[in-house]
């Protein structure tokens, strides 16, 4: 096994997590500040994904579609939130999974309906494009390097966002007590439309990248939505440096057991046998680090409350 091949899958696992990390960052964010659970998080991100290959198509601008993309997202989670999401706050957990499922399904066919049933695909923009040379030898993509920048940058700005600004003073303090800050004088309802906005955005952001390395589907964020409750499970719900921490593991626990679990076990059984272990026990890793997790620390790895 050469240094650049284990470099170039650890850098795989790092931006995998971070695509992840753009999903649950805004899913704990509104799980968190609202106690929603939000099963239609997955279709913002494949809108942000649908509405970037369709205005990188007709502008031939891979930025116009990602930024289109990122807006479509938002807007589409504000309209949402003022039409459906706002009447479940005060429902249980149930009504809330129901109703967020059934705008799964609604999202679905109407992305069918506008877009058709044929995939779309995005192509990476000259500028992201090549490879960076690799210590021993290869390159790793431009552009999967430059989603982990996007990854990290979006993590910063959470972090000035949540902490410097006034409307992260609000968002912490609604985490902690909502009644209190309505009772403040805070707009409760425009708070929590900008903040499921903002989640909304960052599905957006994370569809529209990751178009340019799959096809964009119907139902392309479903898997990408369990995923991103284990990351929050993992990290602490409500916490974003919690989502960061808890996507890198993820990334990495998924991408390097795909790749070397396969070849462990052929040290122990017939090259057929071992793949078909490997790959077994590789899908549900990160299950098992989520059960070790929550063994160890029953709230994840930064609860807000603890």
């Amino acid at each position: 096994m050469s240094v650049a091949f284990l470099i170039e899958q650890l850098l795989n696992g790092v931006q995998f997590g971070v695509m992840l990390f753009l999903m649950a960052a805004g899913l704990t964010l509104v799980f968190g500040v609202m106690g929603l659970i939000n099963l239609a998080h997955g279709s913002l991100f494949m809108l942000g994904a649908f509405f970037c290959s369709w205005i990188a198509e007709i502008s031939g601008s891979f930025w116009l579609g990602l930024g289109g993309g990122f807006l479509a997202a938002a807007a589409a989670g504000a309209l949402i939130e003022i039409a459906v999401i706002r009447r479940l706050y005060d429902r249980d957990h149930l009504d809330q999974v129901l109703a967020t499922f059934a705008l799964i399904l609604i999202f679905s066919e109407v992305v069918r309906w506008v877009f058709g049933d044929q995939p779309l695909y995005l192509d990476i923009p000259p500028l992201l494009s090549g490879a960076l040379p690799l210590p021993g030898g290869g390159g790793y993509p431009v552009y999967r390097m430059a989603i982990i920048f996007a990854g990290l940058v979006t993590a910063l700005g959470l972090y000035l966002l949540i902490a410097k600004t006034r409307l992260g003073m609000r968002i912490r303090a609604g985490e902690s007590d909502r009644e209190m800050i309505g009772a403040l004088g805070v707009d409760i309802r425009t708070l929590y439309t900008a903040v499921f906005a903002l989640g909304a955005a960052l599905a957006g952001l994370a569809g529209g990248l990751v178009g340019a390395l799959q096809s964009v589907q119907v139902g392309m964020g479903e898997p990408v939505l369990i995923l991103a409750f284990v990351v929050i499970v993992i990290g602490g719900i409500g916490s974003v440096k919690g989502a960061l921490v808890g996507s890198v593991l993820v990334g990495l626990t998924d991408t390097l057991g795909r790749v070397f679990l396969p070849q462990a076990f052929k040290l122990l059984l017939p090259a057929s046998e071992a793949a078909t272990v490997g790959s077994a026990l590789a899908s549900v890793a990160i299950y098992l680090l989520m059960a070790v997790v929550l063994a160890w620390r029953p709230k994840g790895l930064f609860p807000v409350n603890a």
